[in-house]
């Protein structure tokens, strides 16, 4: 018998220690490929200057695009809208998912119907719910049209040509296809609610109101705050449908900096400067994401 210590029965202990990360070695090897790498080539990208066409031109410039950020007034711009964007689609989104989940979670005819018609939007690709708004708000044919022969509004409205309303038209057009996220989300949860802590609560004197209040909400906390910051991180991002609807337009009163970053690359080429303002966006999400979590205690039960 071989004895404690020796090579020849550390040999199957080691085997065993190291089989589990022979397991996940695939996949970190993945991550490390399409992951890391992409990471790595976009933070050396923004460290140069590296114009497409400008091939000649390219050069090792450490922190000058960076520096260049300072004085760029788009950016700035952009960079307001998607804090606009983000807090009042992720505000909005929450407040109309969780009043529909509220919904739906109750007994009533047809609440299977009510469910598919609540979620289906959030199966709709970007694209295919920009072709739904722009028809919707088409001045000649869209709902203001109608609207306006009935004495709402004026004829021939672009509300998505108008610096003043097309804000409003692509938070509208946006929620459409968020709030089901949150109403999935929010539902999920609220049916793993025990029951009997409205039963003790309605014996405490609670009314739907104040169980809702000490009962339902502390429950969703936790749904509430990942929710929350996944869209915030989604909404960030949002390209697909502000280009499809507006492309940024009227004068980029619908630019995000994400939007601004794809304009960048795909009409200056710049793909220096656009590298570096990917790298800032991801530095402000992630510092917003982590002071978030931090902030609402994620997993704290309390």
């Amino acid at each position: 018998m071989a004895l404690a210590g020796t090579p020849r029965s550390r040999g199957p202990r080691l085997r065993r220690a190291l089989t589990p990360y022979t397991l996940i070695a695939p996949t970190v090897l993945l991550l490390a490929v399409f992951l890391v790498v992409p990471v790595g080539s976009v933070l050396y990208s923004a460290l140069q200057h590296h114009v497409v066409n400008e091939p000649y031109d390219d050069a090792f410039v450490g922190l000058d695009n960076f520096r260049r950020m300072a004085g760029d007034e788009q950016f700035w711009r952009s960079l307001a809208f998607s804090a606009k964007w983000v807090a009042a689609e992720v505000v909005l989104q929450l407040l109309l998912g969780l009043a529909l989940a509220l919904i739906v979670n109750e007994t009533f005819v047809g609440r299977a119907v009510a469910r598919a018609l609540v979620f289906s939007p959030w199966a709709v690709s970007g694209v295919l719910t920009t072709g739904i708004w722009i028809l919707l708000y088409n001045p000649a044919t869209g709902v203001l049209h109608h609207l306006a022969e009935l004495g709402v509004g004026d004829a021939g409205t672009s509300v998505l040509g108008n610096p003043d309303t097309v804000f409003g038209a692509v938070v509208v057009a946006e929620l459409w296809r968020g709030v089901p996220f949150f109403a999935i989300l929010v539902l999920a949860d609220l049916q793993s609610v025990p029951r009997e802590l409205y039963e003790a609560a309605s014996m405490d004197g609670a009314g739907r109101v104040r169980s809702f209040l000490h009962v339902t909400l502390p429950h969703l906390r936790d749904a509430i705050v990942l929710a929350t910051l996944l869209r915030g991180v989604w909404e960030f991002n949002n390209v697909d449908l502000l280009y499809t609807l507006t492309n940024g337009g009227p004068a980029g009163a619908t630019t995000g900096l994400p939007l601004y970053v794809a304009q960048l690359a795909r009409k200056s080429y710049d793909f220096g400067y656009g590298s570096a303002l990917t790298c800032a966006a991801f530095v402000i999400l992630l510092f917003c994401s982590i002071l978030y979590l931090r902030l609402s205690r994620f997993g704290s039960g309390k």
